[in-house]
């Protein structure tokens, strides 16, 4: 939730009922906010459910299943830190794919023991549209090379100015709000000193020049958001 612009909360709530998602809780393992909501409410719902008939086992298991990079393996840690006062247990990362395979049982509280398995992001073989798969690829659920940062970052640029959050025109020192992605990463580049050399071919001979570094641009510029750092967007 430290990413999510939580005006929409109550529509956010409203969508996930529809399909059937009842038990929400907005989180934020940077500062560990509601992480310590989480193990009461699993306790509740495991032993409210039919299928608990357990007469000397107090042990819970609990899978944590999500989309890559969406944040699973810090809760993991985040559970840890705030139960236990333990470190972290699991490796994160802001690009999908940092946790490869299902992990040993992470033990996260005491009272009551209970284990959280790590499990690699999963996403659906098929994307149903371009947009949904852009929406992905800008929130780190795809790797960015499978898409393009030069395409990303254009989706993003297009995403910004479509919900009027124009912070990027005074970080990267703009003169206003643009549509065109390659001037807003060529003034990114330039203001970032983000440039690389380049070889051009004169009647005589080669001749090295400074040129912008689009591709080092797209990247700050795809980053810089998911860090939070252009305003709280929501996608959907």
């Amino acid at each position: 939730m430290d990413l999510a612009d939580l005006t929409h909360k109550q529509r956010i709530l409203e969508c996930l009922e529809q399909q059937g998602f009842r038990n929400v809780l907005f989180t934020d393992c940077l500062k560990d906010e509601n992480i310590q909501k989480i193990i009461p409410h699993v306790t509740e719902l495991i032993s409210n459910s039919p299928r608990y008939q357990r007469d000397e086992n107090v042990e819970n298991c609990i899978m944590v299943i999500g989309v890559p990079n969406v944040g699973k393996s810090s809760v993991i840690n985040s559970l840890r830190r705030v139960h236990l006062r333990k470190g972290k247990a699991s490796m994160v990362g802001g690009t999908p794919g940092i946790t490869r395979a299902v992990l040993t049982r992470i033990q996260v509280s005491e009272r009551p023991i209970m284990f959280l398995l790590d499990t690699p992001g999963v996403l659906s073989p098929q994307i149903g549209c371009v947009e949904t798969g852009l929406k992905l690829a800008l929130c780190g659920a795809i790797k960015d090379h499978l898409v393009g940062e030069d395409v990303i970052a254009d989706y993003l640029l297009y995403t910004l100015n479509q919900r009027q959050q124009f912070s990027y025109v005074e970080r990267y020192g703009l003169d206003g709000p643009s549509d065109n992605v390659e001037s807003v990463l060529k003034s990114i580049a330039l203001s970032l000193d983000k440039t690389q050399k380049i070889k051009v071919l004169t009647g005589t001979g080669n001749v090295t020049v400074k040129a912008p570094n689009y591709n080092a641009a797209a990247s700050e510029f795809i980053h810089t958001f998911r860090k939070g750092l252009l305003g709280k967007v929501m996608l959907d």
